[in-house]
């Protein structure tokens, strides 16, 4: 690991108590240039950690709350009309910063959450039939709270397919909450906080990521755990080709995070569930606990 990147990534620990899995599936999924997903209750960090990530990797950062009456408009930008120079001006919406935040995501109808869909597979937005590029590195991290609650919208498969990788706050342990409790506001600690590296730094490791080698073994284990993943028996629909490229590129991005130039079976092992989660779905359409992926799976699938 770079002298940035481990820097980073103490940094965020400091910040963030009794998370380092999801911090470091965080890291992973920037690395690899993928969106992230969080779902948990209100009050777990799910900001604070956007905006950490943010911070450290100086990163330009825009939080957008999504509600029922927001509008795609609002999210993208839109094209005003000037008269004394008869000509359409583009004003930016929130989503043109390199971090943005769509918080509790499935708070917006299904015609806002479209919204993102160019933006997040394009890196650009069309407005009024032009084309506006959004700047690099691009990184949306998407918060939603559980479906059962009140006023949300499930996303559609279409949208759930845009994010790499979705991950979830873990309970915190008694000595972490206490340190919490005690300890500094973590928003104040982000301010503080000096960047441990910049945006042309990350563009650098994102291109090293794709450098990591796999070689055939790698991939003839990665392609075993997809065709697990397609058995009718166990799941209704199986991961895309997509999602398998997507698999790659999370080892790849797990191997630079460990110092390593090549992958290992456990950079897929580690990188299948966050990948699957949001994903795969058991034959009654329900989606499947961690648990439970990791028994059909990972436990599934021989080591070669």
């Amino acid at each position: 690991m770079s002298n940035a990147l481990s820097a980073a990534s103490q940094l965020l620990n400091r910040i963030i108590l009794g998370q380092p899995e999801v911090i470091r599936q965080s890291l992973v999924c920037l690395l690899a240039g993928g969106h992230l997903l969080i779902e948990d209750l209100p009050g777990t960090g799910k900001t604070t950690l956007s905006q950490a990530l943010a911070r450290v990797l100086g990163l330009e950062f825009q939080r957008i709350q999504f509600t029922s009456d927001l509008l795609p408009a609002d999210i993208v930008g839109v094209s005003i009309y000037h008269q004394n120079r008869s000509q359409f001006d583009f004003h930016p919406g929130p989503i043109f910063k390199q971090v943005v935040l769509a918080d509790e995501v499935n708070r917006a109808t299904p015609k806002t959450q479209s919204a993102l869909l160019e933006a997040m597979e394009e890196r650009q937005v069309t407005v009024d039939g032009e084309t506006h590029h959004l700047p690099a590195p691009f990184f949306v991290i998407a918060t939603q709270n559980p479906s059962s609650q009140i006023g949300t919208f499930p996303l559609p498969e279409s949208q759930l397919d845009r994010f790499l990788m979705q991950v979830a706050m873990a309970p915190l342990s008694d000595e972490a909450e206490r340190a919490l409790l005690q300890g500094q506001d973590r928003r104040e600690m982000i301010g503080e906080v000096q960047p441990a590296m910049s945006a042309e730094a990350l563009l650098t490791l994102q291109q090293q990521v794709r450098a990591v080698k796999v070689n055939d073994r790698a991939v003839a284990y990665a392609q075993a755990l997809l065709k697990q993943s397609r058995d009718k028996s166990l799941f209704s629909e199986g991961l895309s080709p997509r999602a398998g490229l997507g698999l790659i590129r999370i080892a790849q991005a797990s191997a630079l995070l460990d110092g390593r130039d090549f992958v290992q079976p456990e950079d897929f092992q580690r990188g299948i569930l966050p990948l699957a989660r949001h994903r795969l779905q058991n034959l009654r359409h329900e989606l499947l606990s961690v648990e439970e992926l990791r028994e059909l799976l990972i436990e599934a699938v021989p080591v070669e």
